[in-house]
């Protein structure tokens, strides 16, 4: 089967913002404890920090991290987790139902984050707390010296002050699971009363609010115009969240569930734009995607675990083992993600290590990337720059999802330094090759200079620590560029990378 392409140097949908690459650390699970964090392990720096984890997270290129949470983060007090660890308290998360024992917090973090090269993206408890709590958290992270809450930083060791730009107003505030659960209103009042003590702090802070858990929420999209009503002088983004699954065991439905993801950034995008001009602003709020993922793998083992009448401490929880298959959804994810730069300036892969997370470890033993590790490193490394605009002519099928999801899920990005244009196209066909056809449009003595290729006979196939790299990219050359056309054969179900000198 035949896709044509067209691509035209000129036509830009927007300059990718580099933070689309970002992830996300919570306090669940074996996120933090046995994720990045274990004194004794092997690999173990002088702060407990796993080497083996570091260099995985490096390698990812993830601008920012979010952290603590989550849902952890809407009964979290931070002062638990500072001061020495010793007389750190141990508290019941009832988020998770799990022990926290705070032996990592808001400094370690930020320690972890300039060894990984990440910046911190950090949240404040709207949620059994508020505006007094995340002012003196802000005081606590920022100021330089001769306050209360600076010099206690600088008593527990921390001279300098963090400059943490980035700040969550709260999680998921919708959610009726969501301890402290508001009205669209109550948050938006408190969301903006919150933003103005920032800001009165510093005026130079980005400040993202809540938007809703997931499309299917029975306030959405009502409750991103209630909010905004409320707080969009005082945002600067707002948020929104959303996993995939794939329980029905059918494969061209769940992959054409990323049409659902476009359709729910559009709708959002259509009410800031009504509450933009409602409001006779200038600015646009921009949408922070800041929990996304692949999620129903563990399901069942979590279920088991949280039903026991039991406060672990750092269980098995959320720990998705993925397969082959989710290489192509999260293929898919990333694609809509770039052509929808225009409106998507941050994004967070949920999670980063352990917690359906693209970096698995063992206890004590060894790390290793899991399958959807490779199509979000690829993003990273090369998605970077200006997303264009893409003229798509293929076949198409009818989902459950939506009718006419064509088979070629593609997305381009020219090169910040404009000498390279990478291609990312997910093949979803289950057993028909796609003869690509792009026709290049401004581009002049393009070459091919790399083409990377994931496929597996078997959906199901895994990255376990035995075998890291049963599912991984391998180098090919079906690729040419012939009378100004980049024709390539994409095989069925495979994730593709081609990437041209220009």
């Amino acid at each position: 089967m035949k896709t044509n392409v067209v691509v035209h140097r000129d036509f830009r949908i927007a300059t990718i913002d580099s933070r689309l690459y970002s992830s996300f650390l919570e306090h669940l699970g074996r996120a933090i404890y046995g994720g990045i964090y274990e004194p004794g392990h092997p690999t173990a720096d002088e702060d407990g920090f796993r080497q083996d984890v570091l260099d995985l997270v490096r390698e990812l290129d993830t601008p920012y991290c979010r952290y603590p949470g989550g849902n952890f983060v809407s009964a979290y007090n931070w002062e638990d987790g500072v001061g020495p660890r010793a007389e750190r308290p141990v508290r019941l998360d009832l988020a998770w139902r799990t022990r926290e024992a705070n032996q990592i917090g808001v400094n370690e973090f930020v320690d972890w984050c300039n060894k990984a090269n990440t910046k911190p993206m950090l949240a404040v408890n709207l949620g059994s707390r508020g505006l007094d709590a995340a002012r003196n958290f802000l005081e606590y992270c920022n100021h330089p010296g001769g306050t209360y809450w600076s010099d206690l930083r600088r008593k527990h060791g921390w001279s300098n002050p963090h400059d943490v730009k980035l700040w969550c107003l709260g999680n998921e505030m919708d959610g009726p699971w969501q301890v402290g659960h508001k009205s669209a209103y109550e948050y938006g009042r408190l969301a903006d009363e919150t933003a103005k003590a920032m800001r009165g702090f510093d005026k130079s802070l980005e400040l993202v609010v809540c938007g809703s858990s997931n499309s299917d929420m029975k306030t959405y999209p009502e409750w991103e115009a209630q909010v905004l009503e409320q707080c969009y002088d005082s945002a600067d983004h707002i948020s929104l969240h959303m996993y995939f699954a794939n329980r029905e065991k059918n494969t061209l439905n769940y992959l054409a569930r990323a049409t659902k993801l476009d359709r729910y950034i559009t709708t959002i995008g259509g009410v800031i734009d009504y509450i933009k001009a409602k409001k006779r602003s200038k600015k646009t709020i921009g949408i922070s995607f800041d929990e996304w993922n692949v999620w129903y793998h563990s399901n069942q083992q979590d279920k088991e675990i949280l039903a026991r009448d039991e406060w672990p401490d750092a269980p098995h929880l959320l720990e998705d083992i993925y397969n082959f298959e989710d290489v192509l959804q999260v293929g898919g994810i990333l694609n809509t993600f770039i052509r929808r730069s225009d409106r998507v300036r941050i994004a967070c892969i949920a999670q980063l290590v352990n917690v359906i997370a693209p970096i698995m470890t063992e206890d004590g033993g060894a790390a290793w990337r899991q399958t959807i590790y490779y199509p979000f490193y690829y993003a990273s490394r090369y998605g970077r720059g200006t997303a264009l605009q893409l003229v798509v002519d293929g076949p198409t099928y009818d989902s459950d999802e939506e009718n006419d999801v064509p088979y070629l899920d593609v997305s381009a990005v020219h090169s910040e330094d404009g000498k390279t244009l990478t291609f990312f196209a997910v093949n979803r066909h289950p057993s028909t090759a796609l003869d690509l056809d792009v026709r290049l449009e401004g581009f002049a003595n393009a070459r091919v200079v790399e083409q990377v290729e994931m496929t597996h006979g078997d959906l199901e196939a895994v990255n376990t620590a035995a075998r890291p790299k049963t599912v991984a990219p391998v180098n090919v050359e079906s690729g040419k560029i012939e009378d100004g056309r980049l024709r390539a054969a994409l095989k069925p179900f495979s994730y593709n990378v081609i990437r041209l000198s220009v």
